[in-house]
């Protein structure tokens, strides 16, 4: 069987639970050779129709009519890139988009209502302790310091007229060694990101039997919500950076509650008993320890053959490199170089960095895509690895062009892709930094 078709033993998501199966139709990757980068599960509390009455059975448990029928066509879905970014992705089918006296669901988060209530989460809400969010702002910070550099080298090209004493020497040569800089700081924690993503999966959402519906007829239905309390990644540990997740226990509900919740520790009703299997080492409920590096048997076996972390690495790589070319261009050191020294330490860097860029904005597009060759739109996580490939571009073509750079046509052209590239990779962080606060998607597919 193709690598790409079926999970490693050790890291199928949601392994541990007999509660949660795996739809194996829907397991895949763009590529044979590499693993799984997405999947489907159902639970289930959402497949199995009850047989009793809503008064109960002999045993005095709380069931479902034998009119209903839970939501057997919602899928969980697990996605290699949500996982390490603290994701929870539903899909639900478009007839679960509307009221339905069945199960209750969130709302799609594709809606302009959502994506406006996401905008305004990055406007107030600062989880500095999510390493995800720190990646996608560190980006952010650094565009926009790069697309700074863009205009005190670009802008005296097109309107000389503007230019001040030494601001390409000083401020294009300072911005590009700050902005260099911090893309490599985003870079290790990027890597870092990579390197602790939960293996086991987390399930992250909540089941609910609403005993009293907030509409007519919703008495008995099934709703699922998010469960932030015990989602197992290590984002919600809000005491430390590097550190275990912050898995809150889980509680017994009240007598005079009027839902059951139940999650992956738990059965439909509150009286069954548990349906997980003994906790292993690495189930969500036992948190390992922040992890600096992958132990060489993790590193030959799982993570040389995921993309996510292939695509990580390149971006490290490449911004290691590429950093030569912003201390290069300080002050001081850019202007006492001769030509040949500039096309080595200075060009050569820019345009092997970014070519690392390339590799990296076209691994984590590819990781989003169920088949290599089709594109995937809908995913957020596309359009980051679009915007960062455009502007891995435009820096290459900069750092290409370079050696030319006294022709006045080559140092246009290369100011100009610095420019564009700038803005192509500001575009990319600021979804990515969107990215990391929608913690819980809701997507409309058909899942039949």
């Amino acid at each position: 069987m193709p690598r790409n078709k079926s999970f490693h033993n050790s890291h199928e998501p949601f392994r541990e639970y007999n509660s949660i199966e795996l739809v194996d139709d829907h397991i895949n990757g763009p590529f044979r050779f590499l693993n799984p980068t997405r999947a489907h599960f159902k639970h289930t509390a959402l497949t199995k129709k009850s047989t009793s009455t809503a008064q109960g059975s002999d045993t005095g448990k709380t069931e479902l009519p034998k009119t209903q029928d839970p939501a057997p066509y919602l899928r969980f879905k697990w996605r290699s890139r949500d996982n390490r970014k603290g994701r929870h992705a539903l899909a639900i089918p478009p007839s679960a988009a509307a009221a339905s006296e069945n199960y209750v669901t969130p709302k799609p988060t594709s809606t302009l209502h959502e994506a406006g209530k996401g905008i305004l989460r990055m406007l107030i809400q600062y989880p500095y302790w999510d390493i995800s969010y720190l990646v996608a702002t560190i980006f952010t910070l650094g565009s926009v310091v790069w697309v700074m550099n863009a205009f005190f080298v670009f802008l005296p090209l097109v309107q000389p007229g503007t230019e001040f004493g030494t601001e390409i020497e000083y401020g294009g040569g300072i911005t590009a060694f700050i902005g260099a800089t911090i893309f490599e700081i985003g870079s290790v924690l990027l890597m870092f990101e990579a390197i602790n993503e939960n293996r086991s999966g987390c399930f992250g959402w909540a089941l609910e039997r609403l005993v009293e519906g907030e509409e007519e007829g919703q008495e008995g239905a099934i709703r699922v919500r998010p469960d932030k309390d015990r989602c197992a990644h290590h984002h919600t540990n809000k005491r430390n950076l590097v550190g275990k997740s912050d898995v809150k226990p889980p509680q017994s509900p009240s007598p005079n509650s009027t839902t059951t919740t139940i999650s992956l520790l738990t059965d439909l009703t509150p009286s069954s008993e548990p349906t997980h299997k003994p906790p292993q080492s690495s189930s969500p409920h036992q948190p390992r320890s922040w992890k600096w590096y992958p132990s060489q048997h993790d590193l030959t076996t799982y993570y040389l053959h995921d993309l996510g972390f292939l695509a990580s690495l390149s971006q490290f790589l490449g911004a290691s490199i590429f950093w030569l070319s912003g201390l290069t261009a300080l002050p001081g050191i850019n202007t006492i170089l001769s030509q040949n020294a500039l096309d080595g330490i200075y060009w050569a860097p820019q345009i092997v960095g970014g070519t690392g860029f390339i590799i990296s904005g076209t691994l984590f597009m590819l990781e989003t895509q169920t088949i290599w060759y089709v594109p995937a739109p809908g995913v957020l996580g596309w359009h980051i690895g679009f915007w960062n490939l455009v502007g891995a571009y435009g820096f290459t073509l900069c750092g290409a062009l370079g050696p030319a750079y006294a022709s006045s046509g080559a140092q246009y052209e290369a100011s100009l892709a610095t420019f564009w590239g700038s803005w192509a990779f500001l575009i990319g962080s600021l979804i990515q930094w969107y990215e990391s606060l929608d913690k819980y998607p809701v997507e409309v597919e058909d899942t039949g």
